[in-house]
């Protein structure tokens, strides 16, 4: 099982889920960011207290990845497998990214 945090505008909204071997997912939202006057982190999921579960790795994340010679040069720098999306977006933790939505990783 591989997991990030969610953050949206450096508020915590969620815990996205690899779950490894069958590679499906889940993404729920935080106790705390749903009690508050926040907005969905998307269209396509809204707020909501049951877990959201997905056989592929939400559109709403892979479309944060880069696409195209991009995803390939980084692919090959940080050794990740270009059909590892989740991969990849643990490999933004800690950068700047674009847009509101960035990851950490999840604290044990």
């Amino acid at each position: 099982m591989r997991q990030l945090e969610v953050y949206v505008n450096e508020k915590k909204a969620g815990i996205l889920t690899e779950h490894i071997p069958n590679r499906d997912y889940t993404f729920s939202y935080d106790d705390a960011y749903l009690v508050a006057d926040n907005h969905p982190i998307s269209v396509t999921l809204p707020l909501r207290k049951e877990p959201y579960q997905s056989e592929h790795l939400f559109p709403f994340f892979t479309n944060l990845l880069p696409e195209g010679a991009n995803r390939k040069v980084i692919c090959r720098e940080l050794r990740i497998d270009e059909h590892d999306f989740f991969g990849m977006l643990m490999a933004t933790v800690g950068t700047d990214m674009i847009g509101a939505v960035n990851f950490k990783n999840v604290k044990e």
